[in-house]
């Protein structure tokens, strides 16, 4: 029964929109702007980087805090990984936005940071070589989504570990998918966040 609150929770926390609170607080709706989405990347194009970097840290901590509450109570790899994964989904599907949201990136930061930081910080290196070359977010997302799964693998994590690096990989490319048809045509946007003063 506690397993079963303990995911429910992290699937609440987890479906915060950061994104969307920030905007408001600034005067926008990242959701009527640029992609639409609410996620960092939306909201430095339409509020900024200060306003990127709250919605960064709160989407962050929301998969971090659940899966080390889950840590810290002592509970096995097997419910870390369930913790981790709702949470992940409360950020893509988030009940306060109509089972919609962000495309999970900053949440699974935080997951990952907690769950097996090593193979977090290789797909991490793989996102900033991509960046630093194209200074395409979505592209350096797919990247890091694509090798995060081996990195797990090949690290001796436990074996619920790959499984939910396999979903939430999975998960990441099917939130992308117009950004996806957007790379293939040439069409996606490079990172320029603007100032705040301008938002």
């Amino acid at each position: 029964m506690i397993v079963v609150l303990l995911v429910i929770l992290a699937y609440l926390v987890g479906s915060i929109p950061f994104g969307l609170l920030v905007g408001r607080m600034r005067g926008f709706d990242p959701r009527a702007v640029g992609s639409g989405n609410i996620g960092m990347t939306n909201v430095a194009r339409a509020g900024g980087a200060s306003a990127a970097a709250i919605t960064f840290l709160g989407d962050v901590l929301k998969g971090a805090i659940v899966v080390g509450l889950a840590r810290a109570t002592g509970f096995p790899p097997h419910v870390l990984a369930w913790v981790g994964l709702a949470a992940f989904l409360g950020s893509i599907f988030s009940i306060f936005l109509g089972f919609s949201g962000g495309k999970g990136l900053s949440a699974s930061l935080g997951i990952w940071l907690v769950l097996a930081p090593m193979p977090l910080l290789i797909a991490l290196i793989a996102f900033i070589i991509t960046f630093a070359l194209s200074r395409i977010v979505s592209l350096s997302s797919l990247v890091a989504a694509i090798v995060l799964v081996p990195a797990v693998a090949a690290l001796a994590m436990p074996p619920l570990y790959a499984l939910l690096a396999i979903v939430m990989s999975a998960l990441v490319f099917i939130r992308h998918q117009e950004n996806i048809r957007r790379l293939l045509a040439g069409e996606e946007k490079r990172f320029a966040p603007r100032k705040s003063e301008a938002a």
